[in-house]
């Protein structure tokens, strides 16, 4: 049977027997009963206890660092300040590379409040703990900047001297990069328009809130050779990333990803991972480091907050004549804010002749961002759907009409550049204004909103293995760590493509050893490109089994097919041989050739973008400004869902984080550039009470890259709703609201402004 490289595109016709059904979870019993193992679980013999010093300054010039103290302190066994971490190759020909060691570890400047500065290694933590209060730093404090729109001004505290000469006309800004996308002629479509909207919002930075701390332990042996156990969306990223900043071969460090207890997108980068890695090289033994919570709220990763402004202009018909947008994002002290993936989600739900999107990648005394969830885009979408809703209102049209008429459909040349192929933006609509809860009544001080989304999603590097094992089970090694589910839907599809019981199937996380090489977790990827790796793995394990009961029957391999989980003879020229299971195969592989299995690389294409509509009813108290979101309905098309309770638990997901992030989430610094809520008491994500039961719509337009129909699902979830909040909120309120977070105080003064200018007015 020859191994099958096209994949079929009948995926619409095809009816499933495991991909499709709810499957139970394959790590779950693990994680109720405490046998997962997480990133703080693991130890080792002779293990010593890491602790970072950090600054206490938003930016500072440190002059001097004094660690004999610490080092003659009983107990303490390593101590590595900004002089064990030279700049090797290639950090010295890379910025981004730079940029993370710098963000590991201070250099000539303390860039933001809970920037390293030196660390320790001791026998106990409480050791450890001493050890820092006895390293003496000199600092020279500067001014610092912390918001997107000062740090653009003339006269801003510029961080670094490298950067933003081209915006700052030859000297030193802190613009570090623009992009800009689009098409046509956007003057001449605002001047064809009839109605034009232009107003400017403001976002938060929001972290993404994961229960489970950094936690990692390295092991270094004199040889320079080691291990390192981490909590990570990528180990293989980590691995690469730790060995070119110390100066190690990549064969020299073993990484092994622990449980995940959350990431969202802020475990795709390192923080501790090389300060632990040094400190065990200097120290000889085996150190684990555990952030706390203030570390992990002042010196990891939140999204970018943002300033943008929105105009878009349309016919009294509803046909948008001209779209623009300027975002200003700031990504933290270094370059790389997800500004150019806002660009390209600003006006992608639309069709538009006239369309531009300009981005600023601004650097502030913050910590450096990572992602969370479609990083950018929920800021983009959040302006451009309140205005697109204000549009709308203005020329007297359904808000889900408005965009119907003017939505990307297959065929539609995107905004941010490619025509698209098969988008199920259109069916999201429909179902959308189709569902009970968009025409059901709204009551007092209610008002409802929606708003539309996207991700593109991508592909990458992937590598799988599966091995079929001599009792006909199947051993799935997976090199991209579950953050959603994705073993149980690799366990489907495996078990789909071989036609054994779910339940046959194990899937395990390979350490950076065991497998060849896997980009992040992240974009929504694994489960279209692992399930690409995993469906080809499996047709090769396949193959291989059809030319094992050709050998038995003595036929040719040819004249073999594989159907319902067994190798049957291909038709009646084939001889009369009774049909083989992958169990009999599986029990007679040591006499016929050996083990059998299937491997498949790739580097991914054809993810297809995913699109989401969102509805929300939000209630509002006009004496308190606290808002209350008492329905939410996602719609979203998966492509194909491969396992629905997950597809499900993701739409949730986004939106139970959007709805934080729209009401009540933000990094508040004070006057000095410390960050003022650096823990769950005064940073504050939803709780259970905040949250109403969230409806969920599965659409399925099947993408045509992957053979299952399979599109990612976990990015586009978090787009839309901050828009559609602010859009329900907007009519319940009868202001607009153009601030997120949407907290209390700051509705209540959006109210009595608005009812101060409506009593100036009469």
């Amino acid at each position: 049977m020859p191994l099958e490289t096209e994949f079929p595109q009948d995926y619409e016709k095809r009816d499933f027997d495991v991909v499709g059904s709810r499957a139970v979870r394959p790590d779950g019993v693990d994680k109720v009963t405490g046998r997962a193992r997480f990133g703080a679980d693991a130890v080792a013999p002779g293990m010593l206890h890491g602790k970072i010093l950090r600054s206490p300054h938003a930016h500072a010039k440190i002059v001097k660092i004094d660690a004999s103290k610490a080092e003659a302190l009983d107990g303490v066994k390593a101590v590595v300040t900004r002089d064990d971490f030279p700049i090797h190759e290639p950090a010295a020909e890379d910025r981004f590379l730079r940029d993370i060691l710098v963000n590991v570890m201070a250099r000539e400047k303390a860039l933001y409040d809970g920037h390293a500065v030196a660390a320790v290694a001791a026998t106990d933590p409480r050791v450890a703990a001493r050890a820092l209060k006895l390293i003496e730093v000199e600092y020279e404090v500067l001014p610092h900047v912390v918001d997107e729109d000062l740090a653009m001004a003339p006269d801003a505290p510029v961080l670094h001297d490298d950067l933003g000469h081209e915006y700052g006309g030859g000297k030193p800004s802190n613009v570090a990069g623009t992009v800009e996308i689009g098409h046509g002629d956007v003057e001449a479509g605002f001047a064809a328009a009839d109605v034009i909207v232009e107003r400017s919002f403001k976002t938060g930075a929001a972290h993404q809130g994961y229960i489970e701390p950094h936690a990692c332990l390295a092991n270094i042996g004199a040889d320079g050779r080691g291990e390192l156990w981490c909590c990570t969306q990528g180990h293989f990223m980590v691995r690469d990333t730790v060995t070119q900043l110390l100066g190690m071969e990549v064969s020299n460090l073993r990484v092994t990803p622990s449980e995940i207890g959350g990431g969202f997108g802020g475990k795709t980068t390192v923080f501790i991972e090389p300060v632990a890695v040094a400190l065990s090289r200097k120290a000889g033994k085996p150190v684990k480091i555990v952030m706390s919570r203030d570390e992990v709220f002042r010196a990891t990763g939140p999204t970018a907050s943002a300033s943008l402004t929105v105009k878009i202009g349309a016919k009294k018909d509803g046909t948008i004549t001209a779209a623009d947008a300027v975002l200003k994002y700031q990504g933290g002290a270094f370059p790389g804010s997800p500004v150019d993936m806002g660009a390209m989600a600003a006006f992608a739900c639309y069709e538009l002749e006239n369309v531009r999107a300009v981005g600023y990648d601004v650097v502030t005394n913050r910590p450096k961002q990572a992602a969370y969830r479609a990083p950018g885009a929920p800021m983009a979408a959040f302006a451009v759907e309140s205005v697109v809703t204000e549009v709308a209102d203005e020329i007297g049209m359904d808000p889900i009409d408005f965009r119907l008429k003017n939505a990307a459909r297959d065929g539609s040349k995107s905004s941010y550049g490619p025509t698209y192929t098969e988008i199920g933006l259109v069916e999201t609509l429909e179902a959308a204004k189709a569902t009970e809860h968009y025409n059901s009544p709204l009551g007092p001080d209610q008002g409802r909103g929606v708003a539309s989304g996207f991700w593109f999603n991508f592909g990458g590097q992937t590598a799988v293995s599966l091995n079929v094992n001599v009792d006909g089970t199947i051993a799935l090694s997976l090199g991209t760590p579950d953050i959603g589910g994705s073993r149980a839907s690799m366990c489907a599809m495996a078990a789909e493509e071989l036609g054994v019981a779910y339940e046959d199937v194990y899937a395990v996380i390979a350490d950076t050893a065991s497998l060849g090489f896997n980009d992040v977790t992240d974009g929504s990827r694994v489960t279209f490109a692992s399930g690409l790796a995993t469906i080809q793995a499996a047709r090769q394990a396949k193959q291989r089994m059809c030319e094992r009961a050709a050998k038995i029957w003595g036929i040719p391999a040819d004249a073999v097919k594989w159907e319902g989980g067994a190798a049957h003879p291909s038709g009646p020229n084939a001889g009369d041989h009774k049909p083989m299971t992958l169990k009999d195969i599986a029990a007679m592989a040591g006499e016929t050739g050996g083990p059998i299995a299937g491997h498949h690389e790739i580097s991914a294409e054809g993810a297809g973008p995913s699109f989401a509509t969102h509805i929300v009813d939000a209630q509002i108290d006009r004496e308190t400004g606290r808002i209350d979101v008492v329905r939410y309905t996602v719609v979203q098309d998966a492509g194909k869902a491969v396992n629905p309770a997950y597809v499900e638990g993701q739409f949730q997901g986004g939106a139970a984080q959007g709805i934080g992030w729209a009401l009540n989430e933000e990094y508040i610094y004070n006057d000095k550039g410390q960050l003022e809520n650096p823990g769950f008491l005064d940073y504050r994500v939803p709780v259970a009470s905040d949250l109403p039961m969230i409806e969920t719509v599965i659409v399925e337009k099947p993408n045509p890259g992957h053979p299952y129909g399979v599109r990612g699902v976990g990015e586009t979830s978090i787009v839309p709703p901050m828009g559609a909040i602010a859009n329900a909120v907007s009519a319940a309120a009868r202001v607009r609201a153009t601030e997120i977070p949407m907290s209390p105080p700051r509705m209540l003064k959006l109210l009595r402004d608005s009812e101060q200018a409506a009593q100036a007015a009469e």
